[in-house]
């Protein structure tokens, strides 16, 4: 039985919201149990998981991290926007509810639930740059099969140990895997380089960072304010300038 010293134990605002991260977790862990964080207990709002024995990140580790992600990732998903296997309530970024509808293409799903969805409180200017950037990533028929994503995958969420790295908090849900890495991008999680090399990554993901920072970005600029609105201008331009 885990005493309190193994465990760590945090309330969120809603019942739902500790459900659906348990949910998540469990999901991801269905696919590599080593680089999740273990749900130790649910009590309405109140969600344990097993305390991870932290380490100083290091490129051995970031390599390693990166190839179980990728295995994470292709253990899949049933569609684009489906929630984790047994979950039919709310998906959660941070505190944020976002939509989980699954689609059969990437496009659509991300443009309309992960890039539009959080524009309506920002400038109108800026939600018409946004907007455009959307419609032509709705345009495309992308070429991806949905993957099993953590889909809030910043540095924060990402703990290291001695071997490898454990994830946290996730907005688990079918999307495309380079969305996980461009959030590992974007907010500055050591030993990036690493992690793409220990997935595998190729050359072609770099021109595309922009697109998939497009959530994380929206969201910050609804949450946080203008601090991120020139961020999220700058990502739907280069986005536009990648698609032509």
């Amino acid at each position: 039985m885990l005493g309190s010293m193994d465990v760590f134990t945090k309330s969120v605002a809603r019942a739902d919201q500790a459900e659906a991260e348990a949910a998540g977790l469990r999901w991801l862990a269905a696919a590599r149990k080593d680089v999740v964080v273990e749900v130790a207990g649910l009590t309405g709002s109140t969600i344990s998981t097993r305390r991870v024995a932290q380490a100083r990140p290091s490129a051995a580790a970031a390599r390693a991290f990166g190839e179980a992600l990728r295995q994470v990732h292709q253990a899949g998903a049933p569609a684009f926007g489906a929630p984790p296997e047994g979950w039919e309530g709310a998906n959660f970024i941070g505190r944020v509810e976002q939509p989980c509808e699954p689609r059969e293409a990437w496009g659509e799903f991300y443009a309309e639930q992960r890039v539009v969805q959080f524009l309506g409180g920002l400038p109108e200017g800026l939600r018409d740059s946004v907007n455009v950037a959307a419609e032509a990533i709705a345009a495309v028929d992308w070429d991806v099969e949905p993957a099993r994503i953590h889909g809030d995958l910043w540095a924060g969420n990402v703990l290291f140990q001695e071997d490898t790295a454990v994830m946290i908090d996730p907005a688990a849900h079918g999307g495309h895997p380079w969305t996980d890495l461009a959030m590992l991008e974007l907010f500055g999680t050591p030993y990036y380089d690493e992690i793409l090399r220990g997935y595998g990554a190729g050359e072609e993901y770099r021109k595309w960072v922009p697109m998939h920072q497009l959530h994380p970005l929206a969201v910050h600029a609804m949450t946080h304010g203008p601090a991120y609105y020139a961020p999220l201008e700058q990502a739907a331009h280069a986005t536009l300038e990648t698609l032509r």
